[in-house]
């Protein structure tokens, strides 16, 4: 059978590592990859039997690049702090890449939750993630937030789902909205994107329409209405972003660790 390693990669991450690393005990090799955190991550990494090493943080991509060639085994499985592999998606990774008709990289779909409830629609029930992979066939493309892996080969999805517990509070919601809204508004712009008055007054309020009765919100109940606010609350700063860039802001973001995209 394959062997297999999981990476973690973290920063300030000790609320989460614990858990996260006690579902990733099937893997042969645990690799926690660290931007120098101040909060005991790499303490209780290693108390959990995870090997740790650290980087400085510049990118999710450049960050995963730099650790997936020094995971021991053939396969890779690359996992956030705040997710969690389920013992039945464990079970179903071992079996895949025993099989030999293996793919070289594999999907998974997440079962995310937001502020303690699960978020079964409002566009999130579309959130596929490769993160399974064959350790010299996968690479991820630079990018500043939702780093994305390329992978040489063919291509499977699985039936476990990954949990994700995507936001530790409303705080954490604002700091990553204001992270996000930045970037993509620059990027828009530097693309020759601009803001009309009408697309502002109009944009967020179709944005909220879509979350919340295209995509079904509604069916959330009351954090499903939540999530499809936060979402035209979400475009309106993007759109504010790409105006302020047009007006002469400064439009691009400082550099800063992180650890999700």
């Amino acid at each position: 059978m394959p062997n297999l390693t999981a990476i973690v990669t973290t920063f300030n991450e000790a609320t989460h590592i614990a858990a996260c690393l006690a579902g990733l005990r099937f893997a042969d090799e645990m690799l926690v990859v660290d931007s120098f955190s101040t909060d005991g991550t790499p303490e209780i990494a290693r108390e959990c039997g995870a090997r740790v090493l650290q980087h400085e943080y510049l990118s999710p991509a450049d960050q995963k690049n730099w650790v997936i060639p020094q995971a021991a085994n053939e396969w890779v499985l690359i996992v956030d702090a705040d997710e969690r592999v389920t013992e039945k998606l464990g079970e179903e990774i071992g079996r895949t890449i025993a099989s030999p008709q293996a793919c070289d990289g594999y999907e998974m779909k997440r079962r995310s939750f937001f502020l303690g409830h699960e978020i079964r629609y409002s566009g999130w029930q579309h959130d596929w993630v490769l993160r399974l992979f064959r350790k010299d066939s996968g690479r991820y493309l630079e990018r500043r937030i939702h780093d994305r892996i390329a992978v040489a080969g063919t291509v499977g999805r699985l039936k476990g789902r990954l949990i994700h517990y995507s936001y530790r509070s409303l705080d954490d919601y604002w700091r990553k909205l204001r992270w996000y809204a930045e970037w993509s508004g620059a990027k828009a712009r530097r693309r020759g994107a601009h803001i009309s008055s009408l697309h502002l007054m109009l944009h967020p309020p179709l944005r909220f329409l879509k979350a919340y009765l295209m995509q079904g919100g509604f069916l959330d109940g009351m954090p499903g209405l939540v999530v499809s606010l936060l979402t035209a609350v979400y475009a309106a700063a993007k759109d504010v972003h790409i105006w302020e860039s047009a007006a002469g802001g400064e439009g691009d973001l400082p550099p800063g660790k992180g650890t999700r995209g």
